[in-house]
């Protein structure tokens, strides 16, 4: 499935075109969540990382590392934050780390 930003999985693009009512209820939660938080774009971003890579869902991990680096983060800050979640994951974190590092391979 081709799309114009590559770092959004297949799985939720078709999720975007298949089910337009849950995607749009679903992109509401998320906006407004995000307005709630007091982090900083960047901090939020470098955390929800985190926690994508704790958890092994890894389809999310490129998309999500890009806005942190356009948020200012460098790649070392996002290895960090794939990589901070090693004690208390496990070494499942390690697969994050090609799709992380996949949007500053391509941006250079």
């Amino acid at each position: 499935m081709s799309h114009p930003n590559p770092t959004i999985s297949d799985a939720f693009q078709l999720f975007l075109k298949e089910a337009p009512g849950h995607a749009k209820a679903w992109m509401g939660a998320v906006k407004a969540l995000d307005q709630a938080s007091p982090l900083d774009p960047k901090t939020g971003h470098l955390a929800y990382l985190a926690v994508l890579a704790a958890l092994g869902l890894e389809s999310g991990v490129a998309f999500h590392a890009d806005l942190a680096r356009k948020a200012g983060a460098s790649r070392d800050e996002v290895i960090g934050a794939v990589l901070i979640g090693l004690p208390a994951a496990g070494n499942q974190v390690v697969k994050s780390l090609p799709g992380a590092l996949s949007v500053f391979d391509a941006a250079s």
